[in-house]
């Protein structure tokens, strides 16, 4: 009997570790199907102690180890997938790949990796060693290419899946980079007027003692509080943010504010639809690598990067658990699974094709996405327009006012 360390994913998503007792390795990963858990890392310990002297060193790793480009990534997934598709053994590419890495960091991590394979250390354990470069996902996969023997095939497959999600962020980004430079131009447009135009005329304006109209006494009051208290606003809004971003760490605020998100007409819906691709194209990649249907689903879950939206696939686990199709499973989730998803779903499973429906889907779907981020995109320009319009045209309104009656101000 020995001792085995293991991190892996349970049931609900969240990551455990821990140590158990097997004959061997098999049987330990064995036990841990039994127990609903998804090996991540499992290495073999003389004791308990040396287990956490080896977890130890993981952690090391992975904190040592961290700015690891993302191309450098992809480059080592793809050449490596080719190497063992031309038949180099996995340690021999390991060599050579650290060798030709571009960057010290990239050198460093192949280095370490190749010094764990041929120390006798599985792959997926060695990659699962630096998490801040892959993910769960990556070796989940990695795991069972190695246990199936087509590591090549899911190498490819990896490869393929984060340049089409590179491809997929970079037209939400480039979609909403238009957007967030009007609304920098509109801020800073507007803390310029507040700070330096409004001040020459409420000088002006308070020489003559005058009434003034109700809009231009207001921009004047605005223009004061920027003026007077603006760092103090500049400190609240950044004490703000961080709050903001320490609340999106717990389940309830982050599931609140994802609620509100979802609910927002066309901004939920495309939520949802990206949602929905990820998944599609994440478990169609994994049961094309042989991963089973109940372990695909678990993984491609983390995909989603939507907690409400995960907890219907979460229900869909547990019903293909009792043993109920997944079109079934997933009809539920009408806000991730559109009723045609679905039944296109329950298709591909009757004909055995699940795991290529889901990519073509994804391909599919990802296409209607582009449009309507573009859609988003045409609406958002005019309304960032109008809007910056509105600001300037308001404040330049208010400081024109008094002046169609200056004559009365002077008397």
């Amino acid at each position: 009997m020995s001792i085995y360390a293991y991190t892996a994913m349970s049931k609900e998503g969240r990551r455990t570790s821990g140590t158990l007792t097997a004959d061997s390795r098999a049987a330990a990963i064995a036990l841990m199907g039994r127990q609903g858990l998804l090996p991540v890392t499992m290495e073999e310990a003389a004791d308990a102690a040396g287990a956490a002297r080896k977890a130890a060193v993981a952690a090391a790793r992975g904190s040592k180890i961290t700015r690891v480009p993302h191309k450098a990534v992809d480059s080592f997934t793809r050449e490596l997938a080719n190497l063992l598709a031309g038949g180099v053994p996995l340690s021999r590419g390991l060599a050579l790949l650290a060798r030709e890495a571009s960057g010290p960091a990239a050198r460093e991590l192949c280095a370490a990796i190749h010094d764990d394979v041929v120390g006798g250390t599985a792959l997926a354990d060695a990659l699962a060693k630096s998490p801040r470069t892959f993910s769960n996902v990556y070796v989940a996969m990695v795991r069972a290419g190695e246990a199936g023997g087509f590591l090549d095939v899911v190498l490819a497959q990896i490869a393929e899946f984060r340049t089409r999600e590179q491809d997929l962020k970079g037209k939400i980004l480039a979609a909403m980079l238009y957007p967030i430079v009007l609304a920098c131009v509109a801020i800073a447009a507007l803390i310029f007027l507040l700070t330096f135009f409004i001040p020459k005329f409420s000088a002006l304006f308070a020489s003559l003692k005058g009434h003034l109209p109700a809009l231009t006494e207001f921009v004047i009051g605005a223009s004061g509080l920027v003026k007077d208290y603006g760092p103090y606003v500049a400190v609240v809004l950044v004490l703000g943010i961080l709050a903001f971003r320490r609340g999106m760490a717990s389940d309830g605020f982050r599931r609140r504010i994802e609620v509100i998100i979802l609910a927002i007409p066309m901004l939920g819906r495309i939520i949802a639809q990206l949602a929905m691709v990820r998944f599609a194209r994440m478990l169609g990649t994994l049961l094309g690598a042989g991963v089973p249907l109940i372990a695909s689903l678990r993984v491609a879950r983390e995909a989603i990067g939507n907690q409400t939206l995960s907890d219907t696939v979460l229900h869909a686990i547990e019903e293909v658990q009792r043993g109920a199709p997944l079109s079934k499973s997933l009809a539920t989730g009408n806000k991730l699974f559109p009723p045609s998803v679905v039944e296109m779903i329950a298709v591909s499973e009757e004909t055995g094709r699940l795991d290529k429906e889901l990519l073509r889907l994804a391909t599919s779907y990802e296409a209607g996405l582009d449009r309507e981020l573009r859609l988003l995109v045409a609406v958002a320009e005019p309304l960032m327009l109008l809007l910056m319009a509105a600001i300037i045209g308001t404040v330049v309104a208010s400081m024109l006012l008094p002046i169609f009656d200056i004559q009365d101000l002077i008397k």
